[in-house]
């Protein structure tokens, strides 16, 4: 006679995926530049809203740059700083780009303290990319240590020494390791954010579709992440980073679009679905 506890156990069957459904589009290489133009009419329809974040864009570049050249030592902590503090600054213009779509009203109050209900998720994103910040620092110190031969520059004469030629070994290596993080870094925020925002999602789910949008795409995410370059240098390359007034809320309200386009959901549902549970403008 069998003994119950010879018995084999019955095969374990995981539970139902609790992750919201959706797939991920396939892009054109004009989308990016459409994505900009909605978020430059984005812009136009709530000038006072983007004036707001472009300040505080500006402010932060200016606090940077101003610690880099009399503190050095600082640099990297502020750099954290701002990097938690973006986040939650780029994800109020999603709100606005939202409520916009959607068809209901936006206000400044409103796109200030959209993240609290996202916060959980929030916190660990950017808790993800300060240690990636952080990663690349030390990476960095270590790649100046190795590669670099003409000892280590002050703050005046950084981009005389880099570039000289006795030190083109560093240029190609911290190009490399740098790179690598840069793409890192964008892979997993390209539309994750505004997808916690919309969907409310969890920081894993959020980031592991914004990878799977990056390497569907992968040509595409390229050439929009050489725009969102291009326009940043160009915007910190004017006196006191004015362009970052105009850039910086422009290319919030254009990642909005990035995201509604990569990624769709089940009956191609409208962001108003999800505005029912939010709270109202303020």
């Amino acid at each position: 006679m069998t003994s119950p506890l010879d018995a084999e156990p019955a095969p374990y069957i995981p539970p139902p995926s609790e992750a919201p459904r959706k797939s991920v589009a396939t892009l054109a290489w004009g989308e990016p530049l459409q994505w900009l133009l909605r978020g430059l009419q984005d812009m136009q329809a709530h000038p006072g809203i983007a004036l707001f974040y472009g300040v505080a864009f500006t402010t932060m570049a200016l606090v940077l740059g101003a610690v880099f050249r009399s503190s050095p030592e600082y640099t990297m902590t502020i750099a954290s700083g701002c990097l938690l503090v973006g986040p939650f600054l780029a994800m109020g213009l999603y709100e606005v780009s939202r409520r916009r779509e959607a068809g209901t009203p936006a206000s400044l109050g409103g796109s200030i303290t959209c993240w609290d209900q996202h916060l959980g998720s929030m916190a660990m994103l950017v808790l993800v990319l300060i240690v990636l910040e952080l990663l690349w620092g030390r990476a960095s110190l270590v790649v100046f240590a190795v590669f670099f031969n003409t000892g280590m520059p002050s703050t005046t004469g950084v981009v005389q020494a880099v570039f000289n030629p006795d030190n083109l070994e560093f240029v190609l290596a911290y190009g490399v390791v740098g790179g690598g993080f840069a793409l890192l870094v964008f892979a997993l925020s390209v539309v994750s954010i505004p997808m916690i925002l919309d969907r409310d999602t969890d920081a894993v789910f959020a980031a592991i579709t914004s990878i799977e949008v990056f390497l569907c795409n992968l040509g595409v995410m390229l050439w929009w992440g050489a725009l969102l370059s291009g326009l940043l240098v160009g915007a910190l390359m004017l006196p006191w980073h004015a362009g970052l007034l105009v850039v910086g809320p422009l290319l919030g309200h254009a990642t909005w679009h990035a995201y509604r386009a990569s990624v769709q959901w089940p009956g191609q549902e409208s962001p108003s679905d999800s505005l029912e549970n939010s709270s109202p403008p303020a």
